[in-house]
């Protein structure tokens, strides 16, 4: 089947607050779809929500893979060398530190090995955080905001990255304030909705 995720007559309350409702949407294998919109739309929310972090308040969310998530957290612990720490999630997601060296090498942090993730850019703290996605091999990458604080190269490396996981089989949901140079993206204005 290449249906990766569904999400049917979704709404979301924060607070006291309508985010939108009878949302219907469906991630299939090799597609990428952009949340667009104004901050306090509902991208984010949307992607706990298919994260399985956030309890949608009516409809339902179904998830055929594992996912891989980016947020505004890097996940990282800030007191350890990058590599330790990328070395946790690495033990959690059960991969073996070949691939942790094939992502980080994807991403140009190979030399940023030894250093504190504290001392890191905010830049390199999300290609970091893009190590950690694409190591743990989740066909389902829900990416909120990934390139902030990239520069135009870092950006090529994670374009480049979100287009080998869909020709490998495998989808992107993808919040952001601006258009990546993402080939066949579709989009969500998510300021619509409501």
């Amino acid at each position: 089947m290449s249906e990766l995720l569904r999400l049917d007559e979704v709404a979301c309350i924060r607070g006291d607050r309508l985010l939108f409702e009878n949302l219907s949407l469906t991630l299939n294998r090799g597609e990428a779809l952009w949340l667009r919109g104004p901050n306090g739309a509902g991208k984010s929310s949307l992607i706990r929500l298919a994260a399985g972090l956030l309890r949608p308040a009516a409809g339902m969310v179904e998830r055929r893979e594992r996912v891989a998530l980016i947020d505004e957290a890097s996940a990282l612990d800030a007191e350890l060398p990058l590599r330790r720490a990328l070395d946790f999630w690495a033990r959690v997601d059960t991969v073996d530190g070949h691939t942790v060296d094939r992502a980080m090498d994807e991403m140009a942090l190979a030399p940023l090995a030894e250093v504190p993730v504290e001392m890191l850019s905010t830049g390199q703290r999300k290609r970091a955080a893009m190590v950690r996605v694409i190591a743990s091999g989740a066909p389902i990458w829900l990416l909120d905001e990934p390139a902030n604080g990239m520069d135009d190269a870092a950006q090529a490396r994670l374009v480049a990255a979100i287009a080998r996981n869909r020709a490998n089989g495998g989808a992107v949901l993808l919040a952001s304030h601006f258009a990546l140079d993402v080939p066949d993206l579709a989009e969500l204005n998510m300021g619509a909705l409501v």
